[in-house]
């Protein structure tokens, strides 16, 4: 009986596959917000004079979005609408919001969609069909990005992002109802393309492996250009999709203590250095993300790489417990990892992660590997080590505290 070679490797690509949005929920969102374009843009809209456009966010554009515990969870699928024939001074956030709130009833009741149209924050929220199993933000927005190069480069700071920032809606401002330039700030395609930018090599080489892969299959004949980016996961995706869940298992009876998805994002990104394994990446994460967390003397620091002024991690220096909460989860998850990595069998594996990653997800990556064959699963107790498998990597203990943001690419 020929056995798979034992490798932590094997058994992280596995479990990342477990997580993995299937292709047609991907392609589901992008037909969700192009629709919408297609009716702001439609002859009668009242806000086609203005040339809203319409694009994903969030982890659905980074590749990073992991699937819901259970069928009876939705995918959210955040989407922007930027209006970029207005400005700042033509129109208040509460007014912003009120124009296109009227549009996005009127395509609701277009498309007979039966549950009323909500109003969250900073966004109005879609919700699709119970079978759809997903609903969309739709954040209204105006450019930004003259005042947001203005504001970066006045405090020396790098504005190399700015040119795609937005300003927009959010009700809980004290400027909400105001005819001001003082707007919340955001840059959605600045910080998808700058997290593109930190695996740049190695996502060109996987896009250029899959097409070809298809291509040996004959099942496309496209351009790499062409080739949806959703259709290839990079290590530092994958990495980012293990941990997301890692996270949401361990603090699913404290969702209030629950460190970020973009301080995770964020971390990970900087940490990542090319490494070409799902493995590779996800040690290197855990070992190094700490590093880009800035501790000025005051107040803890995750920078927006793509708006330095903004402070992912505000919220830690209001609540301290949130920092602990963050500093107990990277424990927990070097201690797992690493106890996975030091395993010899998939069962030992999967029985190292269970608790944090969930039983499902765990066994069926085990079976992916053993064919569910409980004698395949026995059969493959060799010691990784002695197999080849990845090297159980160590981490250091000590709390790093830098004095200067790094890793800014």
């Amino acid at each position: 009986m020929n056995v798979h070679v034992n490798s932590i490797e094997t058994f992280l690509e596995a479990l990342r596959k477990e997580l993995e949005v299937p292709d047609y929920r991907y392609e589901q969102a992008e037909q969700s917000y192009t629709s919408l374009g297609r009716w702001l843009h439609r002859e009668a809209s009242t806000v086609r004079q203005f040339d809203p456009q319409v694009y994903c966010q969030g982890s659905f554009r980074l590749g990073t979005a992991i699937r819901p515990h259970t069928d009876a969870e939705e995918y959210d699928v955040d989407s922007v609408v930027e209006l970029r024939l207005l400005t700042k001074r033509d129109k208040t956030q509460q007014q912003l919001k009120a124009m296109l709130g009227v549009e996005i009833q009127a395509y609701h009741d277009a498309m007979a969609m039966v549950k009323p149209v909500r109003e969250g924050n900073r966004c109005w929220i879609l919700d699709y069909a119970d079978g759809a199993q997903f609903h969309m933000d739709v954040v209204p927005a105006v450019p930004n990005h003259d005042q947001q190069h203005r504001l970066l480069t006045a405090s020396f700071l790098d504005a190399r992002w700015a040119s795609t920032a937005i300003a927009i809606t959010d009700r809980r401002e004290p400027t909400y109802t105001l005819l001001t330039d003082d707007w919340p700030r955001s840059n959605p395609k600045g910080y998808a393309n700058w997290f593109a930018s930190r695996q740049a090599e190695v996502f060109e080489r996987r896009q250029r492996a899959v097409l070809e892969s298809l291509r040996r299959q004959g099942l496309v004949t496209a351009s790499v250009e062409r080739l949806p980016a959703f259709k290839v996961k990079t290590p530092l995706q994958s990495a980012i999709m293990i941990l997301k869940r890692h996270r949401d298992n361990m603090f699913a009876r404290e969702l209030d203590l629950r460190p970020i998805s973009v301080i995770i994002t964020t971390l990970s990104a900087h940490a990542y250095n090319n490494q070409d394994t799902v493995s590779g990446a996800l040690f290197a994460i855990l070992n190094d993300m700490d590093k880009f967390i800035v501790y000025d003397g005051a107040k803890w620091i995750v920078a927006n790489p793509t708006d330095p002024m903004e402070n992912f991690a505000d919220k830690w220096n209001r609540d301290p417990k949130k920092k602990e909460a963050f500093d107990a989860w990277l424990r927990q998850a070097r201690a797992d990892f690493y106890a996975a990595a030091q395993a010899a069998t998939f069962q030992d594996m999967a029985n190292a992660l269970i608790p944090r990653m969930g039983y499902a997800p765990s066994m069926r990556a085990m079976d992916r590997l053993t064919g569910g064959s409980r004698l395949l699963r026995a059969a493959t107790g060799a010691s990784a080590a002695a197999v080849g498998s990845v090297a159980a990597p160590s981490f250091a203990n000590a709390e790093r505290r830098p004095s200067k943001p790094q890793g800014y690419a």
